[in-house]
């Protein structure tokens, strides 16, 4: 078993913090999305159609891709602790934060990086507009996500889950098209000050 991943994309950060909260050792091999092996034939033949990581190769062969596939996968096999929640109401709940940290938060601070940014000029149809519409899209959920922290202590709840991953990773990847956080946004700095300052944000 293995997981090809890249140290500098969001996505597969969000699957290293994921299984180090986990405590599970598993090897990651580092592919080269600055030189594009990820859109190579052979990539796309062997590993991943899509030409994205990070993707979770099994022993037996069978490659299990996107993020959240691959860790409700060591959900399933580690479920301690618990980062999708326990019981039904609790699993919907935290379903329904990483979906909007992941189309509120992710989504657009990484759509201003794709539309904007020289690494991808060639590679896809840029529209720096767009980027503009989601910068100012991020900036709103950043605001109302402050609003939202000031009542409990994570994302989801009192628990930290894969919701406050994917939020730390997107307002992390953020700062590269200079999205921050406004000093405004009290309940917001509080918390990732907390979620960066646990061991497995450094994975």
């Amino acid at each position: 078993m293995k997981i090809y991943s890249s140290a500098v994309a969001p996505n597969p950060r969000r699957v290293r913090i994921f299984v180090a909260e986990k405590g599970i050792q598993v090897p990651f091999e580092d592919v080269d999305i600055t030189r594009a092996v990820n859109r190579q034939p052979q990539f796309r033949k062997d590993i991943n159609p899509m030409g994205e990581v990070p993707v979770l190769e099994l022993d037996d062969g069978t490659h299990i891709a996107e993020s959240v596939a691959i860790c409700r996968y060591f959900e399933e096999l580690h479920p301690q602790p618990p980062l999708f929640g326990v019981g039904a109401v609790e699993r919907a709940a935290v379903e329904m934060w990483n979906r909007r940290m992941e189309f509120h938060v992710l989504l657009p601070v990484a759509q201003v990086f794709r539309n904007t940014s020289e690494f991808f000029k060639g590679r896809i149809a840029q529209v720096p507009q767009y980027a503009e519409v989601c910068r100012a899209a991020a900036e709103k959920s950043y605001a109302w996500l402050d609003e939202e922290l000031a009542g409990r202590r994570f994302i989801a709840g009192d628990q930290f889950t894969i919701a406050d991953i994917t939020a730390l990773c997107g307002i992390d990847f953020g700062r590269v098209s200079k999205i921050r956080i406004q000093p405004g946004h009290k309940n917001l700095a509080r918390w990732r000050e907390e979620v960066s300052s646990r061991p497995s944000a450094k994975a």
